[in-house]
């Protein structure tokens, strides 16, 4: 068997020799293309019996070495097309060598020598296994510094027993095998020489027995047998590799003592030895499990607490409950586990689970559930409240009536009862259940009489809703709604389509402006009030006259003074520019003001009248002037003190009849100005859409109202 040499250090060698000239020079032939090619050999003077390298290109061409004397080897190792080696006879002299090739001989340019060789008379040849001694004899054993066992078991100079011109001793490595054994000189490129014949090394590492089986996770593991100490790794059922530092062999070699991983599994246990061998155990290794006793309580309450208590119990790692839920180990020890029963657990038995996959099964445990004392009132309308008492109702999580949807309830800790209210959709004589927070229904004993629901309910309305305009409102049971009165005790007279899910009403233009409600009246008596809507300003017409809207409609803007600014609101009419109030106002003053002449001319004043839209979140104090007034022809029209009422930070139409008689001929300058008798805070205030609107109705709605209203 050859010795397995250093690549690297080889390859260095190798290039000091080139650079330095230590290796002889082969002849150089002209490099052809496949034709093989000598650049160096070694070592020479060299040593019979040890290996005789050569390096160059396709030497793997090469068919024989010729040694002098006419001695031939054919037995070439070629180790790549770089590099060939052979074994030199003992019969080798020293000259020069020829590689015989198919495109030609190869001749060295100096001749191989040899020194005084290393030789190997005789060793032992009986059988002999891990830390036997071995005896070699020969000559110029005094230069050896390695034994070499097959497969790399090297036995340094430094750990010879002995060593002698004629004699070397070493103890058998751990790691020997059987095959040929080599010395080596030790040098980059070694001199080697074989034994001649292989020698038989023995395993001799049995397992007889696994003791302390079953064992504990976390325990000691006993393995018996013989030469133990030539065990390099234990190989667990799963897999879990144990070295040999955490291995402890006693002093006779027949008894290995490992801790066994708390994540190990049962089965047969694997031993590896330093030399490879894998030794079985002849039986598996079993391990203990935990066990249970007893369960306390057997009737527990889902989120509460239980103890288990049994055997080996700190082997523990999970608690599961029927339902495939898992709890939550509170304290443990080898004798008892304290587990929270988790809420979705339900009735069944517990499996304890341990890293080893080792289970133990409990007794079915009961859990408890919520039960009804009482439902009252017994007789009461859909819509309306119930109150039920028990016990243990932290754990129920819907209420169920009879045709109607699951009422979703999460009372807290403790409470003895639960006030529901009836979905409307309910009705009928049936029982009241219980669906806990495990899934289990409870059904009450005693009847509910649930008489159907006719009290109307407001599902949606239109948000918003000009002067005027059509309100949609949607919900059940609108076919008892007997009237619909909006703020300001204005009730609605004229109505669209009505269904039982559906009411169509035109909101009076008499009603409340800005955020407001309404409120619904059943013919039972019952008053349902909406959720707020805005009941916002008139909306701009095709046929309104446009003044200005502060953002390019109407005419062009100027100011003649500073009670106002332009831009945009922080209470957004349409989100684009208005006239935003100033904090001090005073004296006669401009606000806004405009040529008419690019207005069409109104041909009857008398058929419209003016509107403006205004936003006051701070009205001005009462007694203080801040009269407003338009000026477009002979006369002005006074609007008076427009500031004096908060519209509660909602936009509102006002609307102004025109004065009668006064003609507009589109000629004259025209705009608002105030007149301030004191300083006045205007800071509160939003103005826009300054128009002519025509006449009209209070609504745009029908002139007609429905049967039955």
């Amino acid at each position: 068997m050859r010795h397995k040499i250093n690549i690297f250090l080889y390859a260095s060698f190798i290039t000091c020799m080139l650079l330095g000239g230590l290796l002889l020079n082969s002849c150089k032939q002209d490099e052809v293309v496949s034709t093989p090619t000598l650049s160096v050999f070694g070592p020479s003077p060299a040593l019979r019996g040890g290996e005789l390298k050569f390096i160059g290109t396709n030497l793997d061409k090469v068919t024989s070495v010729i040694l002098a004397n006419n001695i031939e080897v054919k037995d070439i190792v070629k180790t790549s097309e770089t590099e060939i080696s052979i074994i030199i006879p003992q019969t080798a002299m020293p000259g020069m060598v020829t590689l015989k090739t198919a495109t030609g001989d190869i001749k060295t340019k100096t001749p191989l020598t040899f020194s005084e060789p290393i030789s190997i008379e005789s060793y032992t040849t009986t059988s002999v296994k891990a830390s036997d001694v071995f005896t070699i004899n020969g000559d110029y054993l005094n230069l050896v510094a390695q034994v070499i066992f097959t497969d790399g078991a090297v036995v340094d100079s430094s750990k010879f027993i002995s060593k002698t011109r004629k004699k070397i001793q070493v103890n058998v490595p751990k790691a020997a095998k059987s095959g040929k054994v080599a010395v080596s000189n030790g040098a980059l490129i070694p001199a080697i020489v074989f034994t001649a014949g292989v020698v038989t090394v023995l395993d001799p590492t049995t397992v007889s027995s696994i003791s302390a089986s079953p064992v504990k996770p976390g325990a000691d593991l006993t393995i018996n047998g013989t030469y133990l100490n030539l065990v390099k790794q234990i190989v667990l059922p799963d897999g879990n590799k144990i070295d040999s530092a955490a291995i402890t062999v006693n002093a006779e070699k027949t008894v290995i003592t490992v801790k066994v991983p708390l994540v190990a599994k049962e089965g047969v246990v694997k031993l590896i030895t330093y030399s490879g061998l894998e030794i079985l155990s002849s039986t598996p290794m079993k391990l203990i499990a935990p066990t249970i006793t007893s369960v306390s309580p057997m009737l527990v309450k889902n989120g509460e607490t239980l103890t288990i208590n049994g055997t080996n119990l700190d082997l523990v790692t999970s608690a599961t409950f029927e339902g495939n839920v898992t709890g939550t180990v509170v304290s443990k020890s080898a004798t008892s586990i304290d587990v929270t029963v988790p809420l979705t657990a339900k009735n069944g038995t517990i499996v304890l689970g341990t890293n080893s996959g080792l289970t133990a099964t409990s007794g079915a445990i009961a859990l408890v559930v919520p039960a009804f004392t009482a439902l009252s009132p017994m007789s009461l309308t859909a819509g309306e409240t119930v109150t039920i008492t028990g016990t243990n109702l932290d754990l129920v999580r819907k209420v169920m009536f009879m045709g109607a949807p699951d009422v979703n309830v999460t009372p807290a800790s403790g409470v003895t009862s639960l006030s529901v209210v009836i979905p409307t959709s309910a009705g009928g004589l049936g029982s009241v259940s219980f669906v806990t927070v495990n899934g289990t229904q409870v059904t009450s004993t005693d009847q509910l009489n649930i008489i159907k629901a006719t009290t109307p309910a407001i599902i949606a309305i239109t948000p918003a809703v000009a002067p005027g305009g059509l309100m949609t409102i949607t919900g059940k049971n609108l076919n008892y709604v007997e009237s619909i009165y909006f703020q300001n005790n204005v009730k609605a007279i004229l109505y669209g389509l009505r269904t039982e899910n559906s009411i169509q009403v035109y909101v009076p233009e008499t009603a409340k402006h800005g955020v407001t409600t309404f409120t619904l009246n059943s013919f039972d008596g019952k008053e349902i009030v909406s959720p707020s809507f805005i009941y916002g300003t008139d909306p701009i017409l095709s046929s309104t006259v446009m003044l200005t809207n502060f953002n390019g409609d109407g005419n062009s803007q100027s100011t003649w003074g500073s009670p106002f600014t332009f831009g945009v609101p922080s209470i957004p009419l349409d989100g684009s520019a208005c006239m935003i109030g100033k904090s001090s106002v005073s004296g006669w003053i401009w606000s806004w003001a405009a040529n008419w002449g690019s207005l069409p001319v109104l041909s009857n004043p008398n058929n419209y009248v003016l509107k403006m839209d205004v936003c006051i979140t701070k009205a001005v104090p009462t007694g203080v002037s801040a009269g407003i007034c338009l000026r477009g022809w002979d006369n002005s029209i006074n609007l008076g003190n427009i500031f004096a009422n908060s519209t509660n930070g909602q936009w509102i139409t006002l609307t102004f009849d025109l004065n009668k008689d006064n003609p507009i001929d589109g000629t004259k300058d025209f705009g608002f100005y105030l007149d301030c008798t004191s300083t006045v805070d205007l800071s509160g205030v939003y103005l826009d859409n300054f128009r002519f609107d025509l006449k009209s109705s209070p609504s745009s709605a029908p002139k007609f109202r429905l049967i039955g209203m």
